[in-house]
């Protein structure tokens, strides 16, 4: 029976930028599980100074989140003195995506969990292995609460919104 550490959170940009606004990124541990971030995701929420991206910058080096190297992101880094610009949109969701596959591949399978904001990755066309999970933002959060690990979703949710993010309204699942 696989352990919680044998599970891989894998959040994109969006909920890394919600949990920031609300100061609740600590919350990804609270399942036991492993938060890892893509290298691609971590540059898009640091690349550019916002509200957000110093914290998170600070969060990754302090709880020592493993970065995890893509193809997406070494092709991201190659292209980019390219003109015209090459493919930029939605790079750290790919990066995700190709580690997921690879947890996939491994034996045995790895399983990850992809947490997601984007309601363009809901949609089926976006490949999850079937080891892993995608789960949007709202729905861990109340998965969180109703194992007891938090208080309260709405609370976060409340918080990350007074704080200026516009969270999403997609619900996934259902």
């Amino acid at each position: 029976m696989p352990s919680a550490k044998d599970t891989a959170l894998l959040p994109d940009a969006g909920p890394l930028i919600t949990l920031a606004y609300a100061d609740a990124l600590d919350v990804l541990f609270k399942p036991g599980w492993t938060v890892m971030l893509v290298d691609m995701v971590l540059h898009e929420v640091t690349r550019n100074q916002t509200p957000t991206s110093g914290k998170l910058a600070t969060w990754v080096a302090s709880a020592r989140i493993p970065v995890l190297p893509t193809r997406t992101f070494e092709y991201f880094r190659q292209s980019a003195t390219e003109s015209p610009s090459p493919r930029s949109r939605n790079l750290g969701e790919l990066a995700i995506q190709e580690t997921m596959n690879e947890f996939a591949l491994k034996v045995p399978p790895k399983t990850g969990v992809f947490l997601f904001e984007d309601h363009k990755i809901a949609r089926a066309s976006f490949m999850v292995p079937d080891s892993c999970r995608k789960v949007t933002t709202r729905a861990f959060l109340i998965f969180l609460e109703q194992k007891g690990l938090i208080d309260s979703a709405t609370d976060i949710e409340r918080r990350a919104v007074q704080s200026g993010r516009a969270f999403s309204t997609l619900r996934c699942p259902p």
